[in-house]
C-alpha cells in the first residue's frame, strides 16, 4: 500500500512542477489547436477529409504532447541531480518510473481531446467507433511516453533530448500512415514503417474512425503494447547501467 502511496504522490509531484503550469497548459491546448485548425483548414474539401484526417491530428498531438515534456522533464531532473533523490525512495524503480511516466501518458491522452473537439464542431463522428479509439489513445500516449523515456535515459542535456526525439517524431509523421497510406511509399521505405511503433497506433485510429485499418485490430494492440514493454525494459536497464551502477 505504501508503494501505491508513494506512485500517485510522485505523480501529483510531477503534475503540479510541469503538466499543471499555465505556460505548459497553454501549450499544451494551444499545439494541437494549431495543428488541427491547419490541417482541416489546409484540406479545404468538406467534412469527408476531416475525418480522415483526423486519425493522423490525433495521434501527431499525443505523439508531440508525450514526447516533447516527458523527455526534457527527466533530463531535467537528472542535470539537477533531483532525480537521484527519488531513486533513495523504497520503491521497486519499475514502480518509480512508471510514475514518472504517468503525468506525461496523461497530458498527452489530454492532447488527443482537442481535435476531437474540434471535429465534433465540423463533421459527423457518430459513426466512429469510441471503444477502440479510446483504448487506442491510451496506447499510443502509452507508446509515445516510453519512446520520451528512452530519449532521456540516453542523453544528458536537455537540448540533446529535444534534438533526439525530434530524430524519431519527424519520421514518424511521413512513415507511419498518419496522413497518406503506407503503400504510397517507396517500396524500400515501407519496410521502415513496420519497425515505427505509431503505425500500429495510427492503424487503430483509422480502422475506429474511417474502416481503412491495414492490420486487424488485435494485431495493431498487440504489436503497440510489444513495443511499450520493449521501450520500458531498454529504459530501465539504460537507468541501472547509466545512473545507479
Amino acid at each position: 500500500m505504501k508503494k501505491w502511496i508513494a506512485f500517485w504522490n510522485i505523480l501529483l509531484k510531477d503534475m503540479h512542477a510541469y503538466y499543471l503550469k499555465p505556460p505548459n497548459i497553454s501549450w499544451g491546448l494551444i499545439f494541437p489547436i494549431a495543428w488541427t485548425g491547419m490541417f482541416f483548414i489546409k484540406s479545404g474539401s468538406g467534412s469527408e477529409s476531416i475525418q480522415a484526417l483526423l486519425p493522423g491530428v490525433v495521434a501527431m498531438s499525443v505523439l508531440f504532447g508525450t514526447t516533447s515534456m516527458l523527455s526534457v522533464t527527466i533530463t531535467f531532473e537528472k542535470k539537477s541531480r533531483s532525480f537521484e533523490r527519488l531513486l533513495l525512495a523504497p520503491i521497486p524503480l519499475e514502480l518509480l518510473m512508471l510514475a514518472k511516466t504517468a503525468g506525461a501518458v496523461l497530458f498527452g491522452s489530454a492532447n488527443a481531446i482537442i481535435p476531437i473537439i474540434l471535429a465534433l464542431f465540423l463533421t459527423d463522428l457518430s459513426k466512429i467507433s469510441w471503444i477502440i479509439v479510446l483504448p487506442g489513445i491510451i496506447l499510443i500516449a502509452i507508446v509515445s511516453t516510453f519512446l520520451g523515456l528512452f530519449v532521456a535515459v540516453s542523453v544528458s542535456e536537455v537540448f540533446e533530448a529535444q534534438t533526439f526525439s525530434n530524430f524519431f517524431r519527424f519520421p514518424m509523421i511521413f512513415l507511419c500512415g498518419l496522413f497518406f497510406p503506407i503503400d504510397a511509399l517507396p517500396v524500400f521505405l515501407q519496410p521502415l514503417s513496420y519497425l515505427l511503433p505509431l503505425t500500429y497506433g495510427a492503424d487503430i485510429l483509422h480502422g475506429a474512425i474511417n474502416e481503412k485499418n491495414m492490420m486487424p485490430f488485435g494485431l495493431d494492440f498487440l504489436i503497440i503494447t510489444c513495443f511499450c514493454a520493449i521501450l520500458f525494459y531498454i529504459s530501465l536497464k539504460n537507468i541501472n547501467k547509466k545512473w545507479i551502477t
